[in-house]
């Protein structure tokens, strides 16, 4: 906050220094009087400046305050350990929370990837979620996980970045499984949202795999692929076990033209034995929402980002959703190269978009 007014305070004691070895016809008294007058007008400075400090907002008090901050934290959430990142060119920026998806899908080590440039105009929060990443390394839930504990966490720490930072609202943003946890934020907490921004949102998960499961089958039978048929023939929905998910998901990646191998999929299984056993049940816990019949309004901004590819949660869901929603301000993004991965197949545009369309008109 005071460094200019210091380097104006050496350039004075430069300047008149300069006087008085350039002007040796100046009388010692005189050069004394032009060395008070120069000083009396520095401390002016110095005290109006102080003063006008004093009116700021304390966080901008601190010239610390305008740096930029990139930082790991480990807090206590829900009673456990929760592990977060915090990262801004400016800590003075507003704040974003990514909620990720999955459940149980950390993106802490890609989330450079589309959040680097939000960092520039943002506060970027990521979190492990329990059960996730680094916060699952420090501690496993002691408790059966259930939506609405995952929901009470994504309340509390909300809380306390509000708390941490001193402000009264946040960016929220959450991808896939995120999207149900922010809705319950944007539904119960509005007050505390600048604006909520849903990717890849879960509006009625049931009917969305229900319609993604006929088409694959249809398809299938159109391109008489036997395998994709006794495959997809097995898929329950909602999912009862870990194979409903694989081969629904195996046939859906090969119908966007992103074909999985046999190899890859091997490991995909393996990787996901465990989560089967966490997660599936809170998966189709989420699953049966449907917010076309339970959240008609939001209060707070609402914005939509779509792939325009994205038969998970179905984009033409996703847009009937958009267009019934009441909400002070809303948008739909349709993002036409990505399918549900919109962080990772158009993570330029994604931060463009929050950038330079949903910012400015809503701070």
């Amino acid at each position: 906050m005071y460094t200019h007014l210091f380097l104006f305070l050496f350039d004075s004691e430069k300047f008149i220094g300069t006087t008085y070895y350039q002007k040796p016809t100046l009388s010692f008294s005189k050069t004394i009087e032009i060395m008070l007058k120069k000083l009396k007008l520095v401390l002016f400075l110095l005290i109006a400046s102080f003063g006008v400090a004093k009116s700021l907002p304390p966080n901008l008090n601190d010239s610390a305050a305008s740096i930029g901050i990139d930082t790991t934290e480990i807090i206590n959430i829900g009673g456990i350990k929760q592990f977060i990142s915090i990262k801004s060119k400016d800590r003075t920026k507003p704040l974003l929370l990514y909620l990720h998806g999955g459940p149980g899908e950390s993106v802490m080590n890609k989330a450079e990837t589309f959040t680097s440039e939000l960092q520039n105009y943002f506060v970027v929060i990521h979190w492990d979620q329990r059960e996730t990443g680094k916060t699952k390394e420090l501690n496993s839930s002691p408790t059966l996980i259930t939506a609405e504990l995952m929901q009470n966490d994504t309340e509390e720490i909300i809380e306390h970045l509000l708390k941490k930072f001193k402000r009264n609202k946040l960016f929220l943003v959450g991808h896939s499984w995120g999207t149900f946890l922010g809705f319950h934020i944007a539904n119960q907490s509005p007050q505390l949202l600048h604006a909520y921004i849903a990717i890849s949102p879960m509006v009625n998960p049931l009917e969305s795999e229900k319609i993604s499961l006929n088409m694959l089958k249809e398809h299938a039978k159109q391109t008489n692929n036997e395998r994709a048929i006794k495959e997809l023939s097995t898929v329950q929905i909602p999912f009862e076990k870990l194979d409903d998910i694989l081969f629904s998901r195996k046939w859906l990646f090969s119908y966007i033209g992103q074909p999985v191998p046999d190899s890859v999929m091997t490991k995909v299984r393996q990787y996901l034995i465990p989560w089967e056993s966490t997660w599936l049940s809170v998966f189709n816990e989420a699953g049966k929402q449907n917010l076309l019949k339970t959240m008609p309004s939001i209060e707070c901004p609402v914005y939509f980002f779509a792939g325009r590819k994205d038969y998970q949660t179905n984009f033409k869901i996703t847009e009937e959703y958009y267009n019934q929603l009441k909400a002070p301000k809303k948008n739909l993004f349709w993002f036409e190269k990505s399918a549900h991965g919109i962080p990772n197949t158009e993570p330029a545009l994604m931060q463009e978009v929050i950038i330079n369309k949903i910012l400015p008109e809503t701070i």
